[in-house]
C-alpha cells in the first residue's frame, strides 16, 4: 500500500473549517481508515445503484453538479486536498446532496484494496496534475499501470473519462489508454482519438481560466470491453 501524503500547508477558510467540523464524519472517510475489504457503498447510500468514482475532485464544482444531475447514480469523490473536500462539503450542505460521499487520500490503494473488479459504472479524472517538469513526469497519475487498474474495476461497458488542458499529457493519456486491451476508444479514429467535449461535463472555474489563457482542453472517453 502506497503512503498517502497530505499537503502540510493546506489551510482552510473559516467557513470550510466549520463545514468540515459539521459534516466530515457524516459524508467523508479517510482512505487509510477504511476497514479491510470492499467499500460498503450500499450501506453508505442505503441502496444498490450504479457507482461513479471521481479521482481528484479539486474544489468540488464538477462533483456537486454531476451528483445533482444524476440522482439515480451514487458518486464517490477521492481527493487529498482538505480545503477542497471542505468546500465540497459546503456544496453538499447548500444543495442538499445525498448521493455523494467523499474519500480523503490516495486513489491507488482505494482502487487496489477497496474496490472490487467490475464494480464501477464510471471513473472520471479531470485535470490531474500534469507535473510539467520532465524529471517529475513519473509522478503523473495516468500511466499504463494505473489505467490497467482502473479498467479492471469498471463494469463491462463502464467508462473512463479524462480531461486535461496540457497537450503533452493529453497525448500521454491517449497512448496509455489506447494500449490497454480492456478498453475501447469511443471516439474511434475521429478527432485524432480525442472525444468531443460531453455537454454533461460541467465547466469549472479552472477550465474557464484555461480557456481565457488560450489553452485547449482535451477529453478522452474509453469504455470497458
Amino acid at each position: 500500500m502506497s503512503q498517502t501524503i497530505y499537503p502540510q500547508r493546506a489551510r482552510m477558510t473559516t467557513g470550510q473549517q466549520r463545514a468540515w467540523d459539521r459534516s466530515w464524519d457524516r459524508w467523508g472517510t479517510d482512505v487509510r481508515e477504511l476497514p479491510d475489504g470492499p467499500l460498503d457503498t450500499a450501506g453508505w447510500f442505503g441502496r444498490a445503484a450504479p457507482v461513479v468514482l471521481e479521482i481528484g475532485s479539486g474544489m468540488g464544482e464538477a462533483s456537486a453538479s454531476m451528483a445533482l444531475a444524476a440522482p439515480g447514480v451514487d458518486h464517490l469523490a477521492v481527493e487529498v486536498y482538505q480545503p477542497g473536500l471542505a468546500q465540497l462539503l459546503l456544496r453538499i450542505e447548500q444543495a442538499g446532496i445525498t448521493n455523494l460521499r467523499l474519500l480523503r487520500g490516495d486513489a491507488h490503494p482505494l482502487l487496489a484494496e477497496h474496490v472490487v473488479p467490475s464494480s464501477l459504472h464510471a471513473v472520471r479524472i479531470y485535470f490531474p496534475d500534469p507535473w510539467p517538469k520532465r524529471r517529475h513526469h513519473k509522478r503523473r497519475l495516468v500511466r499504463p499501470e494505473f489505467v490497467a487498474l482502473v479498467a479492471s474495476r469498471l463494469t463491462p461497458g463502464g467508462t473512463l473519462h479524462l480531461a486535461t488542458d496540457w497537450a503533452a499529457y493529453a497525448e500521454e493519456m491517449l497512448a496509455a489508454c489506447a494500449a490497454e486491451p480492456a478498453l475501447r476508444n469511443t471516439a474511434g479514429d475521429n478527432f485524432h482519438g480525442f472525444a468531443p467535449r460531453p455537454a454533461w461535463r460541467p465547466v469549472t472555474k479552472f477550465e474557464h481560466r484555461a480557456r481565457d489563457e488560450g489553452r485547449m482542453v482535451w477529453d478522452l472517453l474509453f469504455a470497458r470491453v
